[in-house]
């Protein structure tokens, strides 16, 4: 699950789950919506992705690059080291700024982790299992 929430300045991503192929589908609309929201900073939090391939690398790696066109900057915070490895042997470490002291609450990340467990859609249309709650200030896709 990505959730997209915005300030005067920032956009931040909080990611949840895996960021791998299984969730590339999401990516073309979260990259349009954060490309169209013009941001200078773009802060991606990633304390509960549980799974990161090169898929999600790639998907983080174009909106770090779209940003950084504009004259903007990405910043990574609450990622692991194995996150880091594979953005590493991507060649891409260079395009993200790192937070390396962010680390969000255990019960936070838990709670981030059943949300997006409740949303994964089940290999059958029509039998998701909960749905988003928008607000005025988050979009989640």
């Amino acid at each position: 699950m990505i959730e997209i929430a915005m300030s005067s300045a920032t956009a931040t991503l909080v990611i949840s789950g895996d960021l791998d192929l299984g969730a590339r589908d999401q990516f073309p609309e979260v990259a349009a919506r954060v490309t169209g929201l013009r941001r200078q900073l773009l802060v991606v939090d990633m304390c509960a992705v549980t799974f990161m391939d090169s898929t999600g690398a790639a998907f983080l790696i174009s909106l770090a690059d779209s940003g950084r066109r504009r004259g903007g900057a990405t910043v990574l915070r609450g990622c692991d080291e194995r996150d880091l490895f594979v953005l590493e042997v991507c060649g891409a470490l260079d395009l993200f700024r790192i937070d390396p002291d962010h680390r969000c609450s255990a019960a936070e990340v838990a709670r981030r982790e059943q949300t997006a467990e409740a949303l994964q859609v089940s290999d059958h249309p029509g039998d998701e299992v909960g749905g988003p709650e928008e607000s005025a200030h988050t979009d989640r896709a």
